[in-house]
Parts: C-alpha cells; sequence; structure tokens
C-alpha cells in the first residue's frame, strides 16, 4: 500500500512517480481502491518502466480525489525493484 487516505479526510494526489531501481525492466500496476464502495480499479495496468527510469503517473493536469480510507497501491512484477513518491494534498 502507497497511501490510505485517513479517516475524516479527503485527498488529492498531485503526483505519483516511480523510479525503476533494478538492472532490468519491470512491469507496475497501480491500483486506487474506493473503501466506501468497495471497488478496485486500476490507474495503469503493466506499464513498462525501463531500467534507469521512471514513469509520471499522476501530474500536470491530472489529479485523483481520495475520500476518507480510499487508498492507492503500487505494485511491481519484480519485488524490491521500484521507489515510489506520491504528491498529496489533505484536506479535514
Amino acid at each position: 500500500m502507497a497511501y490510505t487516505c485517513p479517516a475524516a479526510t479527503s485527498a488529492t494526489v498531485i503526483g505519483v512517480n516511480v523510479a525503476n531501481i533494478v538492472s532490468q525492466n519491470i512491469y507496475v500496476d497501480v491500483q486506487i481502491t474506493d473503501n466506501s464502495a468497495s471497488i478496485t480499479k486500476y490507474l495503469v495496468k503493466g506499464a513498462v518502466i525501463p531500467n534507469g527510469s521512471s514513469a509520471v503517473l499522476v501530474g500536470g493536469d491530472q489529479k485523483v480525489v481520495l475520500e476518507a480510507n480510499d487508498s492507492i497501491t503500487v505494485t511491481s512484477n519484480v519485488d524490491n525493484s521500484a521507489d515510489v513518491i506520491l504528491s498529496v494534498l489533505e484536506i479535514s
């Protein structure tokens, strides 16, 4: 789990950057879970990030709004292969 919006809070995700830190290509999934509706959707599925590269998955004009207890999960096909940076504005 990369981020979970705290209770009694909403959040705007203004940036998600995933960096490949291993010497091979990785495939990354980013999922958003709407806790109140028990729904999980992919923001991106199987995005290829070459070795030594990174991908900006949210940023610029793209934003994601989360409600209390909603979450973002980032997974890679290779263990311990990605550094994830999230920029989040929480509103309580």
